[in-house]
């Protein structure tokens, strides 16, 4: 496969970078269009992303452009590594350069504002003829770049766009397992965020646990209860993109979300705990979008009201967490299959 192949990665973050490294090292011909020229001058001179993955070298073989047109030029597979506020109009200004057929995946764990899309919809509207996919899994950056055993999701109806990356990314510590169902992966990984600003927040008010095993499960019941609502899978949610992305962004306080959510816990307004990260927790968006859509559609999720309550309207987190406990207590399990 070396060099038989170009990938082109779009997005110069963190697991952007890591992505296309990972390819790189194994030979691949990757371009990684980063939207800062200075960015770009970094990489090919110091082989380093010193502003989100500093310490960690790039291979030889990774290029670097500021040009979507030499980015995009001659690749057969893209990776759209982005946040979701700039996916659509990047997409749209890079569809000029792409060809019908090609393959694109997001990587993205994300919902646009207003339409309530996913970042897979957004490439359906922008690139009608292109095979879509989706990334998403336990994926911590910075464990993924110190070569910590690490596995994610394919998502796709395509399967040879399926097959193609668990070819190009599979390595001995990065391991690629595929999904049909693209909307429930995907969900999985946007919906995840919102209950890791909610885990941080309880350990920085000190709770037990207990408390961090009760919340992690029933937000899993929360998620599943939602995303079935917009036509997913339930059993997806048992898997990597479920309950896997749950573990580590709700456990680990390298995840951005699981930190916001920790200054939130010890009485930072939002704007002081956003501009302390220094990168973007889309968990913060998806929670406005998900309470407006789960109040549209009449669906139970107490725990986004509680957290939203917290984050946009200033209440006090720990009394908002005695609250949730007042609530109606419904079945432990969400979905029980029939007993054959």
């Amino acid at each position: 496969m070396k060099g038989a192949m170009q990938v082109t990665v779009l997005g110069g973050g963190s697991f952007g970078t890591v992505l296309a490294n990972i390819m790189a090292e194994k030979g691949i011909q990757v371009r990684l269009w980063m939207r800062d020229a200075q960015q770009v001058e970094n990489v090919r001179q110091n082989r380093e992303n010193s502003k989100y993955l500093p310490g960690y070298p790039l291979a030889a073989a990774l290029e670097a452009h500021a040009s979507l047109e030499d980015a995009l030029s001659g690749a057969e597979l893209v990776f759209v590594a982005i946040p979701s506020g700039g996916f659509r109009a990047l997409v749209h200004e890079a569809r000029a350069y792409m060809t019908p057929g090609q393959m694109v995946v997001s990587t993205t764990k994300g919902i646009e504002a207003g339409t309530f899309s996913l970042m897979s919809e957004i490439l359906a509207d922008e690139l009608p003829d292109a095979r879509i996919g989706v990334l998403s899994g336990p994926n911590l950056a910075k464990e993924v770049a110190a070569r910590q055993l690490t596995a994610t999701v394919i998502a796709s109806e395509s399967e040879a766009l399926r097959e193609l990356v668990q070819k190009t990314l599979h390595t001995a510590y990065f391991r690629v397992y595929a999904s049909t169902d693209m909307y429930g992966v995907e969900l999985g990984g946007a919906l995840k965020n919102i209950y890791a600003i909610a885990a941080g927040m309880s350990n920085a008010l000190g709770m037990g646990e207990n408390t961090r095993s009760m919340l992690m499960t029933r937000s899993l019941a929360e998620m599943s209860r939602f995303a079935v609502s917009m036509g997913a899978n339930p059993l997806t949610f048992l898997g990597l993109a479920g309950v896997g992305d749950l573990i580590v962004t709700c456990m680990s306080p390298l995840s951005r979300n699981y930190r916001v959510g920790f200054a939130l816990g010890e009485g930072k307004a939002l704007e002081q705990a956003v501009a302390a990260l220094g990168e973007v927790a889309e968990g913060v968006n998806t929670l406005h979008r998900v309470k407006e859509k789960a109040d549209q559609l009449g669906i139970y999720m107490p725990l986004v009201d509680g957290l939203y309550e917290v984050v946009f309207n200033h209440a006090p987190a720990a009394a908002v967490a005695k609250m949730l406990m007042l609530n109606e207590q419904s079945s432990d399990v969400e979905f029980v299959l029939p007993r054959s």
